[in-house]
């Protein structure tokens, strides 16, 4: 674990086109000071700010989008994915359009635009949500819920009527680079027979098959997979793209079943308004004893009562 922020050395771009918009957009992704968290800029939009935290949640159907004040930020998962999984804490995320490029469909380019950059540590200790006592989230037959761990880890579960996904797990440690070899390459998917009805939602127009596992009744329309569970991979790194709009990194173990983006998010908002579910930490200097022992901080709340 991560003992202090960080950021990325210095400024990284791309371009590309958006998920769902199909719009050409321009992205630079800038360092930031300690404390800024992830914030992006609509530099379109005379250079307004929309922070990536859970107040500015608006749309959560077939993609995370933020709104501040009329101003959009769609499709922001996995880039916030990312960027958890590269342990960024502080950045300014420039953009000239409504929203972050898809590029190949996974966070795999994020990553690897982040880790040639390399990344800069600072000053200011990081702090964690340490979960103490378990929190879950249920509609009907799905579920997310997150509990008590040394660590970040995820198990998520999928179940599609599908021969190729299926019944399917899988469980990550954020940690040592499994995010990076396990996760970020996984791309987004779909199924041929929606896209019609898509399309005429004015969803998905700029999905193709270079960036997006297209499955037919019976088979991927383009192979191969990267993984033979890939799919079940991107739902885990959506999932840690949604939960960076804690706005602190987890130190708990969160399961899910067949949950999306707005069970995502409303795991998010429970935690946000359920103080006693989570805990501020940090990691203390000295830990030769207990590498992974979080020290207690006092809250907000608790320093309210200091003298």
């Amino acid at each position: 674990m991560i003992h202090h922020e960080q950021t990325i050395d210095g400024a990284v771009e791309c371009s590309g086109v958006g998920l769902h918009s199909g719009a050409k957009v321009n992205m630079r992704i800038m360092p930031a000071p300690a404390g800024t968290g992830i914030v992006f800029r609509r530099v379109d939009l005379d250079n307004f700010c929309v922070e990536a935290v859970s107040r500015n949640v608006a749309k959560v159907s077939y993609a995370t989008s933020l709104m501040k004040q009329g101003v959009l930020i769609s499709t922001t998962e996995h880039l916030l994915s990312a960027l958890v999984g590269c342990g960024v804490d502080n950045v300014i995320v420039e953009l000239d359009n409504l929203e972050v490029p898809l590029l190949d469909g996974s966070a795999q380019p994020f990553v690897k635009m982040l880790i040639r950059e390399g990344l800069k540590r600072q000053r200011r200790k990081r702090v964690y949500f340490r979960i103490p006592k378990p929190l879950e989230v249920r509609d009907g037959e799905k579920f997310i819920g997150v509990y008590p761990g040394d660590g970040y880890s995820v198990r998520y579960t999928i179940d599609f009527s599908h021969p190729l996904v299926g019944l399917s797990s899988f469980e990550v440690e954020l940690a040592d680079g499994q995010y990076c070899r396990e996760i970020a390459p996984a791309r987004t998917f779909g199924f041929l027979a929606d896209e019609r009805v898509l399309r005429n939602m004015g969803l998905i127009r700029g999905v193709s098959p270079e960036n997006c596992v297209v499955l037919t009744n019976d088979a991927v329309a383009n192979p191969p997979l990267r993984f033979p569970d890939e799919f079940v991979r991107h739902k885990i790194l959506d999932l840690i793209g949604d939960l960076a709009l804690l706005g602190h990194r987890l130190i708990g173990h969160v399961v899910a079943y067949k949950a999306g983006h707005a069970m995502h998010t409303a795991l998010v908002s429970r935690l946000l308004k359920d103080r006693t579910v989570w805990e501020e930490a940090t990691l203390g200097d000295s830990t030769a004893a207990r590498p992974e022992q979080p020290a207690l901080v006092h809250t907000a709340a608790e320093r309210l009562e200091i003298p």
